[in-house]
């Protein structure tokens, strides 16, 4: 995986973090979902790297082989205000003063909430199969709750889930590592078996019905919107236009400098199973009337 890649760790916010970087040119910041690692991107990255981009893929705080910070009673350490923290710090850390996030799944609330918080340092938002944590809330109905229930078992804390994950966790989760790949599929099953991966993911979960929520309605209240282009891709595969129709609808509000998406040909896991098609749908966004110049690179 990552040929020419380097795998090493960086300092967060607070935390360490694994993270695999590599290529040239401006740089490009990846955020994975649950319960994936920064190895969901496998296909992607190289692809990124070749067409003159500077790739970087971390484990969010709490996955994969980023550091398990003790939590509190309002989940604080997982909420992901200190997610995208995390990863200001370590593009910085890496030189790049401004750069483009793609976010899938968890990830794309983390560059969500990174494009609200830090708009300075981000230059374009894509994300995948998702809308902001405060709107699938406030739209929940019985069909969100029969196709969603895991959010509401993941965040809950009288009966934990971590018991009834660490059980089985690849009956739980479930993966083909003829999709995935065989290194990335291997990586992934190493975190799922580490009970601290499985307590930190449910920490994401019980932060995204709490703080993150509340984060979003702060903005909401305050008519704060996402100040750089907005791109939003949906996998015909998902159930994306099932809960909420018009995709593309949900996200207008919080669009403040152009909004614009599309469906791909594939499931939920775009970069595994349509990285081709991705990469050519992040190229065209990039490049349609906002050309990258060196300068928006590597510093």
């Amino acid at each position: 995986m990552f040929e020419g890649f380097t795998l090493a760790d960086r300092e967060g916010e607070g935390v360490r973090l694994r993270v695999r970087y590599g290529g040239d040119g401006p740089a490009v910041l990846l955020l994975h979902g649950h319960p994936r690692t920064h190895a969901t991107w496998h296909r992607v990255a190289p692809m990124l790297a070749a067409a003159g981009h500077t790739v970087v893929c971390p484990d969010l705080r709490g996955y994969g082989g980023s550091s398990k910070p003790v939590t509190d009673p309002e989940h604080l350490p997982y909420a992901k205000r200190a997610m995208a923290s995390d990863c200001l710090k370590l593009m910085r850390s890496l030189g790049h003063e401004q750069f483009a996030v793609v976010g899938h799944d968890r990830g794309a609330y983390v560059a969500t909430r990174l494009a609200l918080d830090h708009p300075e340092a981000v230059r374009s938002l894509t994300v995948l199969d998702a809308v902001p944590i405060g709107e699938a809330l406030n739209r929940c109905d019985a069909r969100f709750a029969a196709s969603w229930w895991h959010w509401f078992f993941l965040g809950q804390t009288d009966k934990p889930a971590e018991r009834i994950i660490n059980a089985d966790p690849d009956a739980w989760y479930r993966a083909d590592p003829q999709t995935m790949g065989a290194e990335a599929y291997e990586d992934y099953r190493r975190a799922i078996h580490d009970p601290a991966t499985v307590h930190a993911m449910c920490e994401d979960y019980r932060a995204g019905l709490g703080v993150d929520r509340r984060h979003d309605e702060e903005d909401r209240r305050a008519g704060r919107r996402i100040r750089c282009p907005l791109q939003v891709l949906w996998a015909t595969g998902d159930d994306m236009v099932d809960l909420y129709g018009d995709v593309l609808s949900v996200w207008h509000d919080w669009a403040g400098a152009g909004l614009e998406g599309a469906p791909l040909t594939s499931g939920h896991h775009i970069a595994e199973e349509a990285p081709g098609e991705l990469v050519a749908a992040l190229r065209d966004f990039w490049n349609g009337g906002r050309p990258w110049s060196r300068q928006g690179g590597k510093r």
